[in-house]
């Protein structure tokens, strides 16, 4: 059986280095251009070059995304675009629009085409439809249950590659199609720049009483109608390769180098789980403790989604439309002082004497230490890092370069 692909995001050089690192066989990413997540900082064209190259060299490969919904303007420079990203070294393009797959064909024929959630594939025909003009991959709509995509799986070709998003934000609207953002802030999803206002919390008002609010829910503090919890089916390994998808993509390329590294991993260690057990001929047993570290990352409490049957009220958080965050990602290892036996810590969220953290390598469990001494850069000790990138040295035992320091979130030992 080939092993599914771990596909994970990429918003910027760092993370992409995190994501592959922490075990993901595919990135992907966007340029300057022409990707749905403008709110990421993403990727220049040398950037690309150098993080493909890293990708590469540890045998991960790069996909890039053209999705938006372009208008007639949006064709201006693109065929140079890709061109660019092609000698970059990317290995496939994602897009969601006819007339971007005709781009892409004649600038580069060699070059895999996938085909976008945005572009809505619900069914074997639109698949086969678009494999017959060239795609190698559908990255199937949210919308679908296991059920559907076995039954798609069974009506493709067998070289026609499925792919799937099986963790993340989960969007209200049909496959991420949606106007909600134009309208009430004149910002395009559709090109990438969602204001996100299905995260917003909303009133009643009656048309002839101007001005007085009545709570849709019964609490008081207002309800937020449209908030999807995050989409969590990391409990669900056997069932989703089992049903012939080919790639399980992770959402999140706004989000931090920390949820990117955290959610791969744990993503990682289950899907190799299930490998192992299987060659082993042996049952499959789901570890808890993947489910535990994911919820150390930010989240809206979890949900399968479409996967086994219709969201109910069950799918939505109606009390508030922030994250949950019960740990700070305070740091990552740099390096390792020999002579004097301290870890180099480039800081990411201040932390102090006395605090309880976790260090996440790529590899292996988290080891827990509490900071009992620190020195900034120059020697001198300090009792707290408040400074966001300082370098901090922490006395401890070597660690794995690239791994993550977390503490819960406002928990202080002493």
């Amino acid at each position: 059986m080939k092993k599914v692909e771990l596909l994970a995001p990429a918003g910027n050089p760092e993370k992409l280095k995190m994501a592959v690192l922490y075990g993901a066989d595919a990135v992907y990413l966007a340029g300057e251009k022409y990707g749905l997540r403008t709110a990421s900082d993403n990727f220049t064209l040398e950037e690309m070059k150098e993080g493909i190259g890293f990708a590469h060299e540890r045998g991960c490969k790069a996909y890039l995304t053209m999705n938006i919904i372009p208008h007639n303007e949006d064709f201006a420079g693109a065929a140079e675009f890709l061109d660019n990203a092609v000698q970059a070294g990317i290995d496939a393009v994602i897009v969601s629009d006819p007339g971007m797959f005709s781009l892409v064909r004649k600038t580069a024929p060699g070059l895999d085409i996938h085909i976008s959630t945005q572009a809505n594939v619900t069914n074997a025909a639109t698949a086969n439809f678009w494999y017959e003009i060239g795609a190698s991959r559908i990255v199937l709509a949210r919308e679908l249950s296991l059920k559907e995509i076995r039954e798609i799986r069974k009506s493709i070709p067998e070289d026609m590659e499925l792919e799937a998003f099986v963790h993340g934000a989960m969007c209200m609207s049909y496959s991420g199609r949606c106007l909600l953002s134009n309208f009430l802030t004149g910002r395009d999803a559709n090109k990438g720049d969602c204001a996100q206002p299905c995260r917003w919390k909303y009133y009643l008002m009656e048309e002839k009483r101007p001005g007085e609010y009545f709570p849709i829910e019964e609490n008081e503090r207002g309800t937020f109608i449209f908030n999807s919890k995050d989409l969590c089916m990391i409990r669900h390994i056997p069932e989703l390769i089992e049903s012939g998808i080919t790639s399980l993509k992770i959402e999140g390329r706004v989000k931090s180098s920390f949820y990117v590294a955290t959610v791969v991993k744990a993503y990682r260690e289950a899907i190799d789980a299930y490998y192992e057990a299987l060659d082993k001929n042996q049952p499959y047993q789901f570890d808890e403790k993947w489910y535990e570290e994911i919820t150390k990352v930010s989240n809206r409490d979890f949900t399968t989604g479409f996967y086994f049957h219709k969201p109910t009220e069950e799918g939505h958080n109606f009390g508030m439309g922030s994250y949950i965050r019960t740990y700070s990602f305070i740091g990552i290892v740099k390096g390792y002082d020999e002579e004097e036996g301290q870890l180099i810590v480039e800081q990411r969220n201040k932390f102090s004497l006395g605090d309880r953290v976790e260090a996440v390598p790529p590899k292996g469990p988290y080891i827990e230490f509490v900071v009992e001494d620190m020195y900034d850069s120059e020697g001198n000790k300090i009792e707290t890092a408040p400074h966001p990138q300082m370098e901090v040295r922490i006395p401890f035992r070597k660690l794995p370069l690239n791994s993550l320091l977390r503490k819960p979130a406002n928990i202080r030992n002493f």
